[in-house]
């Protein structure tokens, strides 16, 4: 009774109090996703013109670059003539913030998101407001697929909950009306993982979302207490990899499938598996996508998917006007597909996202934090970091590599000690290496965290 009251009357008032058409953007997006293939590109040629014109028209960097490079908007008469513009990178993000958010906006006014991602590259980025109210709208249909429904309670296995940055009226607001319950990854224990599932016995929520292996975590942690009468109605996986073997595990502890989603901070959703969970369809009404032109692969290494080798992937915004992300080199690796999805609709897919992983790290007293959750409270709060890296040798002894910028100091390093001992406790020391490049891997992920410790630890928690 209360879901059905949240659904229809608390999120509609909520809506239109805060001014927000989420709920309008989700009723046309509900619809248009059935449309056939050849309409949903028409309608992104449309959306990629008028913002390639407004970038030129308003942000001094795209104007610049593009000048250089010898493009301009009206080159652009079908989707494939976007391949001869340059590509965005975090480094260009990083080196250029300002220029390049749009002059029709009031910076103050508009939404910051500040974020390293799974790169270990801390970002800042400014989205308008109507962009996030289509991003959202985007972002419930994708999850819906999943079983769950809108208004329905919600179990997040995440580290920072966003509504204890607002206070008490953050803390209502939760309560009463997103009626999240949170499993914080900075620091699970057998004991928080015990409430927790007290918690999500007791509430039944609709939804269970979290990042891939913290979710595993949990399952495993169900299983060997013996709880099997959690079902919700559905899961969805993001932030990193989600295995065959974890996603398993996952799905025999609460009877319900895994819903694999892919996204990142800067453009929100990118990509997520519907019912079928067979590939990912693309987030069509609020990204392009494109995948670059692949290298070889390492050697004794196959091409990945249905004949297709796995590359880089480049997304750009189609929405968010304050700052155009056009040709974004994301930072991870995909394997793109020809097929069409036996769901019916015309998004496009891909077949999966190889390019995102994370270890946990082991702590003195038996903890384990979660590596996607470190990124807050390392890479984004040391002063000077470009780019940051965390390797667990032992327990007790962590190397921190860092790419460096001017700004890094003795402050820096100050902060680095005081994260180090806040976070694992005064038993664990620290070794900080300055190095020109974190190079990716052979398969093209970058591992913000690499534990040498962890896997022991968690395949003892798994028996």
């Amino acid at each position: 009774m209360l879901d059905t009251l949240n659904r229809h009357l608390m999120h509609p008032l909520m809506a239109w109090r805060e001014g927000s058409q989420h709920l309008q953007h989700l009723r046309t997006v509900q619809q248009t996703q059935f449309d056939p293939p050849d309409v949903i590109r028409a309608r992104q040629l449309a959306a990629l013109k008028a913002q390639l014109w407004h970038a030129w028209d308003t942000v001094p960097y795209y104007r610049a670059a593009w000048t250089k490079a010898d493009v301009h908007p009206s080159d652009v008469r079908e989707l494939d003539d976007l391949k001869a513009f340059p590509v965005v990178t975090k480094a260009d993000i990083r080196r250029h913030n300002r220029a390049l958010v749009s002059s029709v906006f009031d910076v103050s006014q508009l939404r910051v998101k500040r974020t390293s991602g799974s790169t270990g590259v801390p970002l800042t980025i400014y989205c308008d407001e109507a962009a996030m109210q289509w991003k959202t709208a985007c972002t419930i249909r994708s999850d819906e697929w999943s079983g769950y429904r809108l208004g329905q309670r919600v179990a997040k296995v995440w580290g920072n909950p966003e509504y204890r940055q607002f206070g008490l009226k953050g803390r209502l607001r939760n309560h009463f009306f997103d009626r999240a319950v949170y499993l914080d990854t900075l620091d699970l224990t057998d004991e928080r993982i015990a409430a927790f599932a007290l918690a999500i016995r007791r509430h039944r929520p609709g939804l269970i979302f979290g990042h891939a292996h913290s979710l595993y975590l949990l399952a495993c942690s169900l299983k060997k207490s013996g709880v099997r009468d959690v079902r919700p109605n559905g899961i969805i996986s993001t932030a990193m990899i989600l295995h065959d073997w974890q996603r398993a595990v996952i799905e025999r502890v609460f009877g319900c499938k895994v819903t694999n989603r892919y996204g990142c901070e800067e453009v929100s959703l990118i990509a997520s598996e519907c019912e079928e969970h067979n590939g990912l369809h693309v987030n069509a009404d609020s990204v392009y996508t494109e995948v670059a032109e692949p290298a070889a692969p390492p050697e004794g290494r196959a091409a990945g998917g249905v004949g297709l080798p796995a590359a880089p992937l480049l997304v750009t915004d189609l929405c968010n006007r304050a700052m155009p992300l056009i040709r974004y080199q994301v930072g991870d690796v995909v394997v793109p597909s020809t097929r069409v999805c036996k769901c019916g609709r015309g998004l496009p897919l891909i077949e999966r996202v190889e390019g995102r992983d994370a270890d946990y790290v082991v702590t003195p007293a038996g903890h384990l934090i979660s590596g996607i959750s470190l990124t807050e409270n390392f890479a984004v709060l040391i002063p000077g970091t470009a780019q940051v890296q965390i390797v667990q040798e032992s327990v007790t002894q962590l190397r921190i590599r860092l790419v460096t910028d001017d700004t890094f100091g003795d402050p820096s390093r100050r902060k680095i000690a005081d994260l180090v001992r806040d976070t694992f406790g005064d038993g664990v020391r620290h070794d900080v290496e300055l190095v020109d490049a974190i190079p990716q891997e052979p398969s093209g992920k970058y591992r913000f965290c690499i534990s040498k410790v962890a896997r022991e630890h968690l395949e003892a928690m798994s028996v």
